[in-house]
């Protein structure tokens, strides 16, 4: 059923290559369904990624799937559940028999159970800490144990270690006798008597040294270890600053609890940016299968701050009633000066929150990008102050009136290039999400200079 299969010889050209579900594919899927032909439906998942049927249950309604996961019943691959979002994931769980949801949890690495059980009712978690085996049940509680968005919570407990003394042929030998090693690792693990982790060793250089070197002379030049404590943010940071494939976590001791691997750091590194996209559209945490309440919701409070900055820009428009009544062309013009401030201030806003979040804007540099930023709003209003000025007059045949909204169009653009940059950086200081907040501050700021510049200069330059 998979028609977006790449072959070697390279038949198929890249940019054509789609990796979301055709509607052929999930029409296919839903028949089955409807039928209730199991293995018509079995046959089909045969060759699809969890992934991709955790997309799948995302985009098909309640009623299908419901249908869908009962007719799958048995067969449910518990790689799904750790794919799927969280806001859909309780769902799901709800549906699945407890005999059938023991078993799709039990191939599971720890870390995958942690994130299923992390979002659950008290219910479902004793249901799924119940189908574990003793010693990953006992793995599984104890890093829920942890802090919440922490190291502790993102590892698995899955380790491949090896004493620092031993050499290439006794760690080949070791794992050919292990019992239960991870389905893929990538780094062997050094640890001292204390079982603290010196370094690691990539299964690349094992496999390419002679049985008698010292597995200490193959360790890299890179090693970072992390805190059980530390927040996952930093870690996935680190992770992407440093190009790390997995690192030890460690516990108040210094000694090794488990690993953290590259697709791990990566997804949270994915979520912050989804989140703070979201945020700044004032949408929260939002997915396409919430219903129209949670939705609803989601985004009443912040239309409800919008309105209330909209009311301040109105008071100070109201001040200046007497002078819009005299020239009624301003209020043809106003919303010129307000939008291109408010688009400029969201441009420099959107690059200071990015450069926040990828810790690229500090202390050191953030005059420097200040002053940047007010340069380009600077530049940018001096041109379209050319061309509104142009507009001024050919429009209302003021010269006077092109003069105005001119200057009124360059001192917009300049404070939206401070706001822009500026508010982010001091609501991070006050230990406030800027993803989060700096949206309405910066149109705010970007309204209630835009109208009260141009009212002001049409005051003095048209009365």
């Amino acid at each position: 059923m998979d028609d977006r299969i790449l072959t070697p010889e390279g038949d198929m050209d890249a940019d054509a290559v789609d990796y979301s579900l055709s509607r052929r594919d999930v029409s296919a899927i839903l028949f089955a369904v409807d039928r209730e032909d199991r293995e018509a439906l079995l046959t089909l998942f045969e060759d699809m990624h969890p992934a991709d049927i955790a997309d799948l249950l995302e985009q098909i309604g309640l009623y299908d799937r419901r249908r869908l996961i009962l007719l799958y019943d048995r067969d449910f691959d518990g790689d799904v559940l750790s794919e799927l979002d969280d806001t859909l994931r309780e769902e799901v769980i709800s549906y699945l028999k407890p005999e059938v949801l023991a078993e799709a949890v039990r191939d599971l690495d720890s870390d995958d159970v942690v994130d299923l059980l992390e979002d659950l009712e008290e219910e479902q978690q004793t249901q799924i800490l119940d189908a574990l085996d003793d010693s990953d049940r006992v793995a599984v509680e104890q890093a829920l144990q942890f802090p919440e968005y922490s190291a502790g919570r993102l590892m698995q407990r899955e380790v491949v270690k090896a004493p620092e003394h031993w050499t290439v042929g006794q760690a080949i030998d070791f794992m050919r006798r292990q019992q239960g090693l991870p389905d893929q690792f990538y780094h062997i693990v050094l640890v001292d008597p204390r079982m603290r982790p010196i370094g690691n060793v990539t299964l690349g250089r094992l496999m390419s040294s002679k049985r008698d070197v010292a597995l200490m002379d193959l360790k890299e030049t890179v090693f970072e270890v992390f805190p059980a404590t530390q927040d996952e943010g930093d870690v996935a940071y680190a992770f992407n600053q440093y190009h790390l494939i997995s690192a030890p976590v460690v516990d108040e001791e210094g000694r090794l609890v488990g690993v953290i691997t590259i697709d791990d750091a990566m997804a949270v590194l994915d979520e912050e940016h989804e989140e703070d996209i979201l945020r700044l559209a004032g949408v929260g945490e939002s997915s396409l299968s919430d219903s129209v309440i949670e939705t609803t919701k989601q985004r009443l409070p912040w239309l409800a701050v919008n309105l209330f900055t909209a009311i301040l820009a109105s008071l100070v428009i109201a001040i200046f009633e007497e002078t819009i009544a005299t020239f009624v062309a301003l209020a043809v013009l106003m919303p010129i000066v307000a939008s291109m401030g408010g688009n400029a201030g969201t441009q420099s806003l959107t690059v200071a929150v990015r450069a926040i979040a990828t810790k690229d804007l500090t202390g050191s540099n953030v005059w420097r990008v200040i002053t940047r930023e007010i340069s380009v709003g600077a530049i940018n209003g001096l041109i379209f102050a050319v061309v509104m000025g142009i507009v001024g007059v050919i429009w209302f045949g003021s010269p006077a009136l092109g003069y105005v909204i001119a200057l009124a169009m360059i001192i917009n653009m300049i404070v939206a290039g401070l706001a822009g940059t500026a508010i982010p950086v001091i609501l991070e200081k006050l230990g406030i999400d800027p993803a989060l907040a700096s949206g309405a501050f910066v149109t705010t700021v970007t309204d209630v200079v835009g109208f009260f510049a141009f009212l002001t200069l049409a005051g003095v330059f048209l009365l």
